[in-house]
C-alpha cells in the first residue's frame, strides 16, 4: 500500500507539473531517450502528431533535446512515458507558424496513405496531426477544417475496418454496430453552420444506410429519402450536389427493382422522382461532373436504361 501511494504521489505531482507546461507534438517520427544524448537508452520510439508536454530543455551533444511527457500507444496498451528527444523534431505552441507546420504535416502524411506503397501508418499520422492543430492552435484559421479532417479520418478507418469484417457483409444492416459519431458531432458543435459542420453530417448518413440491398426496395427508398433531406437541410455544403445525384440514383435503383417485380405503377413514380431529383442538380449547381451525370441519368430514366444491377 505505502508503494502504491508513493506511485500515486510522484504521478500526480508530475501531472500537475505538466499542467503547467508547454504542449508539442513531433512532425518526424523521432526515438525517446532515457536522458539527453543520442547514446542513451532508447525507450520508444514517437510517432508524428503525439500529444507532448515540454518539461524541460537542454543541450547535448551539440544539439538541442526536450524532455517530454507523452501517452504513447492506444487502448488498453497505453502508457505514459517521460524522456528526452530532439527538440528539432518538436513543434510547440510558441512555434512561430506552427499551426501551418503542423497541418502542412499532417496533408504530406494524408497523401502519403492514400498512395501504394506510401508509408505505413500515414493515416493515424494524418489524424493526430490534425487533432494537434484543432487543440494547440484553437484560433487559428485552420482549426475548423482540422478538426473536419481528424474526425473524417478516424470515420474512414473505422468503416474500412467494418467492412473488412466478413461478418459485417452477412450481417443484418439494422443489426449492424453503428460506427462510432462523436467526433463529427464534435465538428458540428464546434463550428456549426461551417462547411465543416456539413461534411460532418454527411458523414453521418454512412450509420444509417443499409449495405446490401439484396434487391428489395425498402432500402434504396430509405435511403433516396435521406441523402434528399441532407440537401434540403444542407443546401450550401460541398456534398450537396453528391447527395441529390444519390437520391436520384436510388430512385432509378428502385424504379428497376420495381420493374423486376412487375410494380409498374410504382417503378414509374420513382423514375418520375429520379428525373425530379436530377432536374434539381442541373439546375441548381454549377458543377460539371455532377451536371453531367444527372443528365445521363436523366437520360437512362427516359429511354428506360436500367441502372441496377441486371435489371432488364
Amino acid at each position: 500500500m505505502k508503494r502504491f501511494i508513493l506511485f500515486y504521489l510522484i504521478f500526480s505531482g508530475l501531472f500537475a507539473a505538466a499542467a503547467d507546461k508547454e504542449h508539442a507534438t513531433v512532425v518526424a517520427e523521432t526515438p525517446l531517450f532515457v536522458s539527453p544524448g543520442a547514446n542513451s537508452q532508447k525507450i520508444i520510439s514517437v510517432e508524428r502528431g503525439r500529444d507532448l508536454t515540454i518539461l524541460e530543455r537542454t543541450k547535448a551533444d551539440s544539439q538541442d533535446w526536450a524532455k517530454v511527457f507523452v501517452a504513447a500507444g492506444k487502448g488498453d496498451s497505453q502508457r505514459e512515458v517521460t524522456g528526452w528527444l530532439f527538440a528539432k523534431t518538436v513543434v510547440a505552441a510558441s512555434t512561430p507558424n506552427g499551426d501551418q507546420i503542423i497541418y502542412g504535416e499532417a496533408v504530406d502524411s494524408e497523401n502519403q496513405a492514400e498512395q501504394r506503397g506510401g508509408r505505413k501508418g500515414a493515416a493515424m499520422d494524418a489524424m493526430r496531426l490534425y487533432q494537434r492543430t484543432y487543440e494547440m492552435f484553437p484560433n487559428s484559421q485552420l482549426s475548423g477544417e482540422a478538426l473536419w479532417r481528424a474526425a473524417d479520418i478516424r470515420w474512414q478507418l473505422e468503416k474500412a475496418d467494418i467492412l473488412r469484417r466478413p461478418s459485417s457483409r452477412e450481417m443484418d444492416p439494422d443489426a449492424r454496430p453503428a460506427m462510432d459519431d462523436q467526433w463529427l458531432k464534435q465538428v458540428i458543435a464546434k463550428y456549426p453552420g461551417t462547411r465543416w459542420a456539413d461534411l460532418a453530417a454527411y458523414d453521418m448518413i454512412d450509420n444509417k444506410v443499409c449495405g446490401d440491398w439484396k434487391g428489395l426496395a425498402q432500402c434504396p427508398e430509405k435511403e433516396s429519402a435521406l441523402f434528399a433531406q441532407y440537401a434540403q437541410e444542407h443546401p450550401h455544403s460541398p456534398k450537396a450536389a453528391e447527395a441529390l445525384y444519390n437520391a436520384a440514383w436510388r430512385q432509378a435503383a428502385l424504379a428497376d427493382i420495381y420493374r423486376i417485380n412487375n410494380e409498374i405503377p410504382k417503378s414509374t413514380e420513382a423514375t418520375n422522382k429520379s428525373i425530379s431529383l436530377a432536374q434539381q442538380i442541373m439546375n441548381q449547381f454549377t458543377d460539371v461532373g455532377w451536371k453531367t451525370r444527372a443528365l445521363n441519368l436523366t437520360y437512362k430514366m427516359q429511354h428506360n436504361l436500367h441502372v441496377y444491377g441486371n435489371a432488364e
